[in-house]
Formats: C-alpha cells, sequence, structure tokens
C-alpha cells in the first residue's frame, strides 16, 4: 500500500474525493477542512494500492492538484486494517508487478543529472578500475563497477523514451556523454601521477592480465550480458527490489572499460584502446535497448491486464 497526501484547493476537493472514492483499491480517505496554510487549500489523505496508484496519481495530475497544491507519496510498511486488505484484493494485477510511472520518472530525473557528485563517483570508479587493470584484480575491478553511477542515467533514458519525456533524455545523455570523457580525462591524469611514483608502469601495464584481460576484448557475449543485466535493472527499479541493482552493478564492464582505454591512451596502446572503447559502447547500448524494451514490455502487458479486469 501507498499513503498519498495531498494539498488540495477548496473549490477542488470535491472532485478529488469523488475521484478517490471511485478508484478501486484507495480506502482511508481523510479530509482535514482549511488545514493548509502554504499554500492554502484543505489536507486530504488516503491509501492505495501500489497496482492502483498509478491510475489515480494521473487522474489527480489531471484535476491540477500538483499545480496549484501538492502531492506527496509514501510507502506504507505495514498496515493492520480490513479495507486495506480489501483494497489491494480489488485493486487489478498484483503490486509486485505494477510500474509507479511517477515515482520511477521523479527517480531516474534525480539519479541522471550531471552533478559534482555524479562526477566525483564515475571518476573515483574508474580510478579503481584502472588500478584493477594494473594489479590484474578481479576484486578492484569489481569493486569500480559498484561504485559506478552510470546506470542510473541508462534508466533515465530508457524511462524517457517510454514516456516521451525529451528533457529527461537529453540530461540523461549528457550525463554519459560529459561523464565518461571527464572520468577518463581524469583517470588518465591519475596514471601520470602513479607513474612519477612509480606505481604505475609500462611493464605492468604490458604484462599478461588474464582476470581482466575481458574488458577490452567486446563480443556477442558481452552484449548478451549487457542486454539480461538492462531487464535486470529495470525491473529491480520498477519493483522497488534495489539490492538487485548490485548484482546489475557487477555484470556489466562499463566502468572497467573506459578505465582501460584511458590507460591504453596513456601508453599508447591503440589496439587495446579501440577495444576498450568499443566494449563500453556496447554493454551501454545493451543496456539502455534493454531497458527500454523491459519498461515497454511492462507498459503493454499491466496496459492488457488492466483491460482484462475491467471486462
Amino acid at each position: 500500500m501507498l499513503h498519498l497526501r495531498m494539498i488540495v484547493p477548496a473549490d477542488r476537493t470535491e472532485e478529488v474525493t469523488r475521484l478517490v472514492c471511485s478508484t478501486v483499491g484507495a480506502t482511508h480517505l481523510t479530509v482535514l477542512r482549511g488545514a493548509a496554510y502554504d499554500p492554502l487549500g484543505d489536507v486530504v489523505t488516503c491509501d492505495v494500492a501500489r497496482e492502483a496508484a498509478d491510475g489515480l496519481l494521473t487522474g489527480l495530475r489531471g484535476l491540477g492538484v500538483a499545480d496549484a497544491g501538492s502531492i506527496a507519496v509514501e510507502n506504507i510498511d505495514l498496515t493492520l486494517s480490513t479495507s486495506a486488505d480489501k483494497a489491494e484484493d480489488d485493486a487489478p494485477g498484483e503490486g509486485a508487478d505494477a510500474v509507479l510511472w511517477e515515482s520511477l520518472v521523479e527517480e531516474t530525473h534525480e539519479e541522471s543529472t550531471l552533478t559534482i557528485t555524479y562526477l566525483a563517483f564515475l571518476t573515483v570508479a574508474t580510478m579503481l578500475a584502472a588500478y584493477g587493470v594494473m594489479l590484474d584484480s578481479s576484486i578492484l575491478i569489481v569493486g569500480a563497477m559498484v561504485v559506478g553511477p552510470e546506470f542510473g542515467p541508462l534508466a533515465g533514458i530508457c524511462t524517457g523514451l517510454v514516456r516521451r519525456r525529451r528533457g529527461l533524455v537529453a540530461r540523461s545523455s549528457v550525463a554519459l556523454l560529459i561523464g565518461f570523457p571527464v572520468a577518463m580525462l581524469l583517470t588518465g591524469g591519475f596514471s601520470a601521477l602513479m607513474s612519477v611514483f612509480g606505481l604505475f608502469t609500462q611493464g605492468r601495464f604490458d604484462a599478461p592480465h588474464p582476470a581482466t584481460q575481458f574488458i577490452w576484448q567486446p563480443s556477442w557475449d558481452s552484449f548478451v550480458v549487457a542486454f539480461l543485466a538492462g531487464i535486470a535493472g529495470i525491473l529491480s527499479l520498477t519493483s522497488s527490489k534495489s539490492g538487485a541493482l548490485v548484482g546489475v552493478a557487477i555484470s556489466v564492464t562499463t566502468v572497467p572499460a573506459a578505465a582501460n582505454a584511458a590507460l591504453a591512451i596513456s601508453y599508447a596502446d591503440w589496439g587495446e584502446a579501440w577495444g576498450s572503447t568499443v566494449q563500453l559502447v556496447v554493454n551501454l547500448a545493451g543496456i539502455a535497448v534493454a531497458g527500454t524494451l523491459t519498461l515497454l514490455a511492462q507498459k503493454w502487458l499491466w496496459a492488457k491486464q488492466r483491460r482484462t479486469v475491467s471486462i
């Protein structure tokens, strides 16, 4: 169940309450007349089953509640109520399968913005991966994958394409197209600094790296793994199972490929630099394609399920 808390202009309260009452899966409606001070209006609250929430939020937006007042949505961890149980039973479909589009758009908007923090995480992850390449350490490579924040912008592109939000697609693309080059440039500087201290050397870079050589050897396997990771990543976002994102992060060699490309350029190994760059592009493309197709499938299946229930 989700809890909605709204500030509604007094002249729209009746419309809002009628909408809530007519929504299958909504219950616990409360109206506090004149309780809101900024902005002025009534406070209206209700609980709604997750699978019915998207339709209700769309209706509330249509009534102008988000423009003239506010809508806050909270997850309810535990509710002991017969009416809540009935609302969940009456709502079409299963809550685990429902996509809360408003929440997804908001979440990806925050995660896909080019910020100092985003650049810092991506840069540190790329530097860690560079060290992992030099030491041929799979542990450091995995650590760098977990630290990397690049799935946020990729999810933003997928969501923006499906929801036709050009601004979200543009913002996410900027985060990727600027973020990776900046991280690679700084990693190149980091490599030069480590070379001064004798920690990074040409010999170390040219030595066999059996544990990490897959980073710069793109193949169809790379695309398939990225495609599967993209499906899992989007499912974890839409179902609120954030723990699965860790598995996604350590499945795809985006950050390590960027790090290896930066090192290869530093040591003028153009073949390895090209292979790493192709690996990076293949993985990013695989995740984006899979994520977009997954969201389209969820949108179609959920709409079909709701039509079937309504019939």
